[in-house]
């Protein structure tokens, strides 16, 4: 039982981040295009409560890999809708990299001041090189995941948003299924064996760099793989 409370205090404040600047950053860009929809319903702030949703947050804790209640964006609202909904689709993904990015420093950051600190600081510094760790790890795995060309994921209304109108109106159409074909396509398929994951590892160790072992072993300590 211990260990799950120190494995859940590791993962918590990174998976926290990486999903709600997701949702967030949605919003932000999509007010900044002229749709006030997320600040008027009180999603554009860092309150959990107000963006979580229970089962991708255990989601989270059990697979690595969660989700949040969408941040709401009215398209009608945009100056530009077609146009515009593809920089507020890709501000989602573009947040959690640009979080992979800084986590990655932030790793490398705790490597170079670890040995200027007392012998007895391993108590903290742990934690925090796994933080920073498992932060490189999920950001990369939903800026990387949510960029599947596939509504309703970000990628596919990206690719809404650059198809022509009737191409553009077909594929709007497998949203309402999207979510079922999602989980085909990884459960089902060779999808993420053959793409995703060597896709993820390949990004993630080309952040980490000389860390990427710290990165592994921190993955093995918290999902034992």
């Amino acid at each position: 039982m211990e260990n799950i409370v120190i494995k859940i205090s590791i993962m918590l404040v990174p998976a926290l981040l990486a999903i709600i600047l997701h949702e967030v950053s949605h919003g932000y860009v999509a007010e900044r295009f002229g749709d006030p929809t997320a600040r008027l319903l009180g999603r554009l702030n860092l309150n959990p409560l107000r963006h979580l949703d229970p089962i991708g947050t255990v989601a989270v804790f059990i697979f690595g890999f969660g989700w949040a209640r969408p941040v709401p964006v009215n398209a009608g609202n945009l100056r530009h809708p077609k146009r515009d909904m593809i920089w507020v689709s890709l501000a989602g993904p573009v947040t959690n990299l640009s979080l992979a990015v800084l986590s990655a420093l932030l790793l490398k950051l705790i490597t170079l001041i670890e040995p200027m600190l007392a012998a007895d600081s391993d108590v903290v510094i742990r934690p925090l090189r796994m933080m920073a760790a498992f932060s490189l790890y999920i950001n990369v795995l939903l800026g990387t995941f949510n960029l599947l060309p596939i509504p309703p994921l970000d990628g596919g209304r990206v690719l809404t948003g650059i198809l022509p109108s009737r191409q553009a109106a077909l594929l709007s159409k497998l949203e309402p299924f999207g979510f079922v074909l999602i989980l085909f396509l990884i459960f089902f398929t060779d999808l993420w064996k053959l793409v995703l994951s060597p896709v993820i590892s390949a990004l993630i160790q080309l952040l980490a760099g000389a860390e990427w072992p710290l990165v592994q072993h921190s993955m093995q300590y918290l999902f034992g793989n």
